[in-house]
């Protein structure tokens, strides 16, 4: 267990929605999540736009306040008590390059802060030695620090979060969809960066994705998620060769293959209907009303996340 950083049990976010003039109905946008992170590792969140895995980051990091559930970091347990101390250890690099950066600031500035708020450092010149060896770490000169956000294109942006989220030090970085904004042959050049930090620095991270691929080349193992839960998770190869979940299935069937030939041989499963509101989550299984697999059992109870071998877990009835 020693070599657990981060683990998180039984998450529940849920908020509560009107949808009347005196009623509320809660929005499970996360129920009942379980993993851990080891050190060094990154673990992967796949799933579709609106299944809950920004909120999952948002709450571990308490930009949330969590309905229930429990997390450890380094075995300590993460609460409103410690958080302020526990951010010098996890960080969280945003979705949007565009907004998560302040306007008004240099950037000098925006990757200092942390520095400022957690006063780790002794004098101005170490502050501004210290930004000069972040801007270059993730590729900037220090000349950067000098300029405004808006100078700078989307790909650079992201440096600079990245940048502002290494400041402190971290043991753990939550990745929210950090490239999803960005050109593709940017965002593999931010990607690149990204394991070439964590060999460095011996990070951890939560890589949150909507685009398979991009997870597969970032992480060790994989979680996917489906309206709030985690429906399988496994090690990166194993998930890929032995899928067991249907939703798995049918999203890895759909990952472009560059071999024509064997494109054109390749079966892809198209799923018919559409995803369940979040507000009214079908009963058991949530997949059932789009699962070809489906049964009585299905629309009764809720499968469980089982350990099906080797650390392959999957939630499913009939697989």
């Amino acid at each position: 267990m020693n070599d657990i950083l981060v683990d998180v049990r039984h998450l529940k976010q849920w908020f509560s929605i009107r949808t009347g003039l005196f009623a509320t109905t809660p929005l499970k946008a996360v129920d009942d999540v379980s993993f851990f992170i080891r050190r060094g590792e990154t673990l992967g969140l796949v799933g579709e736009s609106g299944c809950g895995k920004t909120t999952v980051a948002r709450s571990m990091l308490q930009l949330y306040k969590p309905t229930a559930g429990e997390m450890y970091f380094d075995g300590k347990p993460v609460n409103k008590n410690n958080i302020r101390e526990l951010r010098k250890e996890m960080q969280m690099v945003f979705q949007d390059p565009y907004s998560s950066l302040n306007p008004r600031m240099t950037v000098g500035d925006i990757v200092g802060e942390p520095l400022d708020v957690h006063k780790l450092f002794k004098c101005r010149k170490e502050r501004n030695a210290r930004i000069a060896e972040l801007m270059s770490l993730v590729g900037l000169s220090s000349e950067h620090a000098r300029r405004y956000a808006h100078e700078f294109s989307g790909g650079q942006r992201q440096r600079i979060g990245i940048a502002r989220a290494l400041a402190v030090n971290p043991q753990f970085i939550a990745c929210d969809e950090s490239v999803s904004a960005l050109d593709v042959s940017i965002q593999a050049q931010i990607i690149n960066m990204f394991k070439d930090i964590q060999t460095k620095l011996g990070l951890s991270y939560l890589f949150i994705a909507h685009d398979i691929m991009v997870v597969n080349y970032m992480s060790d193992r994989v979680a996917v998620m489906y309206l709030g839960k985690i429906i399988e998770m496994a090690a990166t190869d194993d998930i890929n060769d032995r899928p067991i979940h249907p939703y798995t299935v049918s999203l890895l069937s759909a990952v472009p293959v560059p071999d024509p030939k064997i494109s054109r041989e390749r079966h892809r499963i198209i799923l018919e209907g559409d995803v369940p509101s979040p507000l009214r989550i079908p009963s058991g299984c949530a997949f059932r009303t789009r699962c070809p697999y489906a049964t009585a059992q299905c629309a009764e109870e809720t499968p469980p996340l089982i350990d099906r071998g080797g650390g392959h877990f999957a939630a499913c009835w009939n697989k």
